[in-house]
């Protein structure tokens, strides 16, 4: 990560406050019904303090916020840059802290969450000029690279099988905005499906019309030799994908030995 990502870029704009008078268990329904487990404390337009599923946990049961509140309250500024938020936030043992601009004002939130989301953005930028340069190379062509939503039921898929307990986690992703974009190859008139086989079948049983992508759109119309593998493998819709739900992903099978080795480094 460099410093000229901020925190303004990865904020979320839309922040759900409380005041001091809302009700504990109004708060707890609040969790229930947006999923998120603290939200900042403002009243007359200032940030005075946060409450957490922490505080309703960890402290004796009191009605309303005003009385359970953390009002010792770390803060970010929007131009702040996220390294550098994530060492606050690492150093004072939060997940969040409310963004404020230069007047006081709260102008968003940033979490662990966006963190971790801006480490996943910013690793597939690199995959996919890799992937641009070796097409450009190996086909003796240009290409023109774009960051755009593509309707899923254009794409044509390349891979013959996903695994279901990626597809869980895949499905976790979306659902809470995680997920990296596909990469997908524009050759003539066809979407071809290049990486992102899970995120994409995920996505359709989640309902999604369609999906974040990196489209790579070549100047002239090559059969790329995936499109020519999917073409023997019988592979031209998702209907056509396998789901194996008796079989760990190969990422996630690797984990197990290695937690093993791991643990016998510990014990020595």
């Amino acid at each position: 990560m460099t410093t000229s990502t901020l925190v303004k870029d990865y904020m979320t704009r839309e922040v759900i406050t409380v005041t001091p008078d809302t009700p504990n268990a109004e708060v707890i329904q609040l969790m229930k019904q947006t999923g998120h487990d603290g939200f900042p404390v403002k009243t007359n337009g200032e940030v005075i303090g946060m409450i957490t599923a922490f505080d309703l946990l960890l402290k004796p049961w009191v009605h309303e916020v005003k009385d359970i509140m953390s009002t010792d309250v770390v803060v970010a500024a929007q131009s702040m840059s996220l390294n550098d938020a994530s060492r606050v936030m690492f150093r004072m043992g939060v997940s969040r802290l409310p963004v404020m601009d230069e007047k006081g004002n709260l102008v968003g939130i940033i979490t662990n969450t966006d963190i971790v989301r801006s480490h996943i953005e910013r690793s597939t930028p690199m995959k996919v000029r890799y992937f641009k340069k070796t097409l450009e190379q190996l086909y003796n062509i240009r290409t023109r690279l774009v960051h755009e939503k593509v309707p899923i039921n254009k794409l044509r898929p390349t891979q013959n099988k996903v695994y279901a307990d990626e597809l869980q986690g895949r499905t976790y992703e979306l659902e809470r905005g995680l997920a990296e974009p596909t990469i997908v190859v524009k050759t003539g008139n066809r979407f071809v499906l290049v990486d992102g086989h899970h995120r994409t079948v995920a996505a359709r049983k989640l309902g999604y019309d369609e999906i974040d992508s990196y489209v790579i759109t070549l100047d002239q119309d090559i059969k790329l030799g995936m499109e020519k593998t999917a073409d023997k493998e019988g592979i031209f819709s998702f209907e056509d994908i396998e789901v194996i739900d008796d079989a760990q992903h190969p990422l996630i099978a690797i984990t197990g030995p290695l937690h093993k080795e791991l643990d016998k480094e510990i014990k020595k």
